[in-house]
């Protein structure tokens, strides 16, 4: 049995796995679709000034919508390796973003390890077929290609972002690779990951598959499916000003929408909405291009702003329709899509992530736990309502303490102010030292080596 998984909940899943209720002993489809740069206000069914997403509204209705779904960290790579691994990035030495320039020094050797266990290795040698399209941001060797990771299918770009036309990364590379070798297509880049996942959904309607769909938009560089190239040979001046550049992000995010639906149109045309998983996220909040709602801070802090992002979980029959206020972060759908498979996590692995089938399929609350985020000299600790955040100085503690503006750190409780706006460090000093003391335990665990990591 699964450790995350409660007995009524195992009892559940095996049926799904093995009886009436999913089919002729079909496991369930996993599908996990994650936006780049996506704010928590940027939807319509989160903020009524979001950008018009009916696709995804509808998924919102027909599901789960999180209000309290949070992204292990501010920036791009850090979330991915949570996300794969069920672990805090900090395990995996990805806690910083994995950059496309030579002249850093890394592009050759900063990857997640080979050794690091992921979601769609573990399925994978359970009898899924495994794909990834769209962005990896995990390492440019080969040595750390998808494919090396548990993923039958690469099709997608390995940096941080590339033109969505002539699939150029910021360096001045070609980036689209199919499996270990770069092999470029026509398209824009939104369209054809969609068009690719249709078609693996399509070739494996009659057996159990994980799917990851990790979109570009809305990141950076800002172009709508009619826009020119804006790196390479054809390149033309890239939209500017404010209202240019938010003109495209809403084209942008409406084309992931658009494919959201196909992908929906398509489970429910080959009949297999019944036995699809579906979970929606962005990888960070909004940059300041974006909406993140009345959330104080962008992409890059650690202000909800930065972590805090809209999540939808769809399985009709199996997940009722509602909204719900527990928090949860990436890295609980390693443990989550593991628990749905009624594949077992290795033995001796360390996880950090949470299994949310409880929530999703009994509606029990989530176990009460400590949460942690750390970027450059960043840290926040998250517990029940809680949230201390700080900034360190050159000379400050490992554990924080004099960390923050001006040497101060700042607690806030989150049930009552979720923008963080009063600071309410004076006034409990020993909720402070609290948190400061589990987040110095928590370094010193995540820094350790794992077995797996030696």
């Amino acid at each position: 049995m699964n450790r995350y998984c409660t007995p009524t909940v195992c009892l559940v899943l095996s049926l799904l796995s093995n009886g009436p209720l999913a089919g002729a002993d079909r496991r369930p489809n996993l599908i996990v679709i994650m936006a780049d740069d996506l704010g928590y206000g940027d939807l319509s069914c989160y903020d009524r000034r979001g950008i018009d997403t009916p696709h995804l509204d509808e998924m919102a209705r027909q599901g789960m919508r999180f209000l309290d779904f949070h992204s292990n960290g501010p920036v791009c790579s850090p979330t991915r390796a949570a996300l794969l691994t069920g672990r805090y990035q900090q395990r995996s030495g990805i806690d910083q973003v994995v950059f496309a320039d030579p002249a850093r020094g890394l592009r050759d050797s900063h990857g997640l390890r080979p050794s690091e266990t992921t979601f769609a290795t573990l399925l994978r040698a359970s009898g899924y077929r495994t794909a990834l399209f769209g962005k990896w941001h995990l390492g440019y060797s080969p040595r750390f290609n998808p494919v090396r990771h548990g993923f039958d299918d690469f099709r997608g770009f390995v940096s941080g972002n590339v033109d969505y036309h002539s699939h150029i990364d910021q360096a001045g590379f070609l980036d689209w690779w199919r499996g270990e070798a770069i092999e470029d297509e026509p398209g824009y880049t939104t369209h054809l990951i969609n068009g690719h996942a249709l078609r693996f959904v399509e070739r494996n309607r009659d057996r159990p598959f994980c799917l990851y769909i990790a979109h570009e938009a809305p990141h950076s560089p800002y172009q709508g499916p009619g826009d020119p190239p804006v790196r390479g040979e054809d390149a033309q001046p890239a939209r500017s000003g404010p209202a240019e550049i938010r003109q495209a992000y809403g084209e942008m995010v409406r084309a992931l929408d658009d494919g959201v639906g196909d992908l929906l149109a398509m489970l429910s045309r080959l009949g297999l909405d019944r036995e699809t998983f579906v979970f929606f996220c962005s990888d960070n909040g909004a940059n300041r291009n974006g909406n993140n709602g009345r959330l104080r801070g962008f992409k890059g802090s650690l202000w909800e702003g930065g972590h805090r992002v809209p999540a939808i979980a769809r399985w009709p029959g199996r997940i009722g329709a509602g909204v719900s206020g527990a928090t949860a972060m990436s890295a609980d759908l390693f443990p989550t899509l593991l628990d749905l498979a009624g594949v077992p996590s290795p033995e001796g692995h360390a996880i950090d992530g949470e299994s949310l089938c409880p929530l999703l399929i009994e509606g029990l609350p989530l176990p009460s736990r400590t949460l942690f985020w750390a970027y450059n000299d960043q840290f926040a600790v998250r517990k029940g309502p809680w949230k201390l955040i700080g900034d360190r100085t050159a000379d400050a503690p490992r554990a924080g303490r004099g960390a923050g503006p001006s040497g101060r750190l700042a607690l806030f409780h989150l049930g009552e102010d979720p923008q963080e706006q009063a600071d309410h460090s004076s006034r409990h000093p020993r909720k402070v030292e609290e948190l400061l003391d589990a987040l110095a335990a928590w370094e010193l665990e995540v820094d350790a080596p794992s077995p797996k990591s030696r």
